[in-house]
C-alpha cells in the first residue's frame, strides 16, 4: 500500500531519529514528508518504531494510507516523482 508520512518534531535529536527510521522504509519527498510502499506488517513495524521515538506531548507524526484511486490523482508540481515500486529486486 502507498503510505505518506509527515512529521513535526520539536527536538532536533528526535527529529533526526525519526527521519533516519523513515529512510529505511521509504523515500523522502520533502523535508518532513516521506512516501512509502509497505505491506501491513511493515506499516505496523514502522508505527511501533516511530511511537517509541517521539514525545507524544510535543511531536506529531501523521500516517496517510492512499488507495489506488487516490494515487492516480496525485499531482506533482515542479521537480520530483511519485514513489513507485521497483521493477526489480536485489537479493
Amino acid at each position: 500500500m502507498f503510505i505518506v508520512v509527515s512529521y513535526d518534531i520539536t527536538d532536533d535529536k528526535r527529529r533526526n531519529k525519526v527521519a533516519d527510521t523513515l529512510k529505511n522504509y521509504g523515500t523522502r519527498v520533502q523535508y518532513s514528508v516521506f512516501e512509502c510502499l509497505l505491506d501491513v506488517a511493515y506499516l505496523e513495524k514502522l508505527t511501533r518504531e516511530l511511537s517509541v521515538l517521539i514525545n507524544k506531548e510535543e511531536d506529531t507524526v501523521r500516517i496517510y494510507r492512499l488507495c489506488q484511486s487516490c494515487i492516480e490523482k496525485i499531482r506533482v508540481l515542479g521537480k520530483g516523482k511519485i514513489t513507485q515500486d521497483s521493477d526489480f529486486f536485489i537479493v
